[in-house]
């Protein structure tokens, strides 16, 4: 379906909630969620979370509203080893190369590393998206003076013309890093209606139970990957 992940846009909120705005970055940041496909376009947006929630906390508030982030039966997105494998998410195997600059000099030599290559090699879409949102609109990169509220609006405008920009240009985008220098780039640089199924309050059973057939999905996958990689 598509790649998701959290990033952090420089925040100023009111200063008796700084703390909670300050995360792993060392200064006050919002946490934001994105989907993003493999054009490079942002598909949804969930900003003005504090710089400290974990990005899984974030996910499942996108998931609980009312209008969040779109699930689809049989469709899933690509997520990163900071999500677990859930219905509607598939992350990749720990424990188990990932990046693809570990596999430059070395091909997969397992199914769990051609299936990480190949989750890896679809996820670079998302970084390069968040790269040229920040490339491109430097008042993401810099400390905002306007009331807090506004700062989100602020992400989630940004974004709506990314969209355009990317749509509508004909040709290289200078602002578009390549997957390369997202490779060798610090970490800290840079539908359908959902259905009711996933909307509702579930019982710790029933979320188990999805998760155990989510990993049998995407075990199915990496399977039949594998088997396809060895006859050619």
């Amino acid at each position: 379906m598509c790649a998701i992940d959290g990033t952090h846009i420089h925040a100023s909120p009111p200063t008796n909630e700084s703390a909670a705005f300050r995360g792993r970055k060392g200064y006050p940041t919002q946490n934001v969620l994105a989907a993003v496909d493999f054009k490079l376009r942002f598909l949804y947006i969930l900003a003005g979370w504090e710089g400290s929630a974990h990005d899984a906390l974030v996910l499942k508030d996108a998931i609980e509203r009312e209008d969040g982030i779109p699930l689809s039966e049989g469709k899933y997105y690509l997520a990163d080893a900071g999500y677990s494998t859930r219905p509607g998410f598939i992350s990749p195997f720990r424990g188990v190369r990932y990046h693809l600059k570990e596999f430059s000099n070395n091909l997969p030599l397992t199914d769990k590393e051609l299936f990480n290559h190949r989750h890896s090699s679809l996820r670079t879409t998302i970084e390069r998206a968040f790269g040229a949102l920040k490339n491109r609109f430097k008042i993401l990169t810099s400390r905002p003076f306007f009331p807090y509220p506004k700062q989100v609006e602020i992400v989630m405008a940004c974004c709506i013309i990314h969209n355009f920009i990317i749509t509508h240009t004909n040709g290289p985008d200078s602002f578009v890093p390549t997957i390369e220098e997202i490779e060798n780039a610090d970490e800290n640089d840079i539908g359908e209606a959902p259905t009711s199924t996933y909307r509702r309050q579930r019982t710790t059973r029933e979320q188990q139970q999805d998760a155990r057939e989510w990993v049998a999905i995407r075990d199915n996958i990496i399977r039949q990957m594998w088997e396809h990689n060895s006859r050619s």
